[in-house]
């Protein structure tokens, strides 16, 4: 689970577009795709005052996007260091994910963690949520409950891999007492949030009615939204529900079509291969035909 999420939330990087809490010409232009723009203001403000640590942490963003400019992990590393030097969390929330992923440096997990540390500190969300990460690996209560606090702090600011973190940790009464409503809390969140994570966990409590109201028909629609976009617990969970007309209306050749898509993914499942077994030659086409369709649309 900790890869995962961590791999989700690297592709989060800074959010730069909260840097300053008043629009400029440099992050004005970021934020509307004028990256040439944003990369021309950001080196004027430097050069009327080399001290402007937000404006070397839009340079680093751009660098380490490759947005205007050749994309270079080293040149964003050190306009990210500048900006930290200068107390800058968001540049010290960046970091530490490129030494956590050596990029643009050496991997180096404990230089790491003190960078997201000194990020955390100034309650930077992505800093926040990825120090929980690497606490979450510890078996030590004092982690665990640290890592509980961090993962609120950054679903606070709405990050959908934090609130569907913090929620596991609730449905697994780890770092915090086990509680199922507010894990569902958590996993409804997330799902807003567009995680497909999210859904598909809010869904599973909807069906099996745990710490939420029991709602088949509700569950079916979040492993819909969650399958449509790839994912293969989804896919399954919502092929089931249809073979088995549980939640939805019974539908074999729709329910086989999930099937061939979480199963292209790995996913086996020996009880829909006995349900979906007396389809015939036609359906079967039709499932393959709409499953084709499916794939072809993300």
């Amino acid at each position: 689970m900790r890869k995962a999420l961590l791999a989700a939330a690297l592709g989060l990087a800074v959010s730069v577009t909260a840097v300053r809490a008043e629009p400029d010409a440099a992050y004005g232009a970021y934020q509307r795709g004028h990256y040439l723009a944003a990369f021309r203001e950001a080196t004027l403000r430097l050069e009327k005052n080399k001290a402007d640590a937000p404006a070397m942490t839009l340079l680093g963003e751009l660098y380490n996007q490759g947005l205007g400019v050749p994309m270079s992990p080293e040149k964003a590393a050190d306009w990210y260091r500048l900006a930290a030097e200068r107390g800058d969390a968001h540049a010290l929330a960046a970091l530490g994910l490129m030494a956590l992923d050596g990029r643009g440096m050496k991997k180096d997990t404990a230089q790491a963690k003190a960078w997201l540390e000194q990020a955390a500190a100034k309650n930077e969300p992505v800093a926040c949520h990825n120090l929980a990460l690497l606490l979450l690996s510890s078996a030590a209560d004092a982690d665990l409950t640290r890592a509980a606090d961090l993962l609120r702090k950054a679903s606070e600011a709405e990050i959908p891999d934090a609130q569907h973190a913090l929620g596991v940790l609730y449905l697994q009464g780890r770092g915090v007492p086990r509680d199922p409503a507010q894990a569902a809390r958590y996993f409804e969140r997330a799902a807003r949030n567009g995680s497909s994570t999210g859904e598909v966990e809010y869904a599973i409590l909807l069906f099996n009615g745990d710490g939420v109201t029991k709602n088949e028909a509700k569950a079916a629609r979040y492993f819909r939204s969650a399958a449509a976009k790839g994912n293969a617990i989804a896919q399954n969970r919502l092929a089931r529900m249809l073979a088995a007309g549980r939640g939805v209306p019974q539908n074999k050749v729709d329910a086989a079509a999930w099937h061939l898509l979480a199963s292209a993914q790995g996913l086996a499942d020996a009880w829909l291969d006995d349900a979906l077994k007396d389809m015939t030659p036609e359906e079967k086409t039709r499932a393959e035909k709409v499953a084709a369709e499916r794939l072809g649309m993300r």
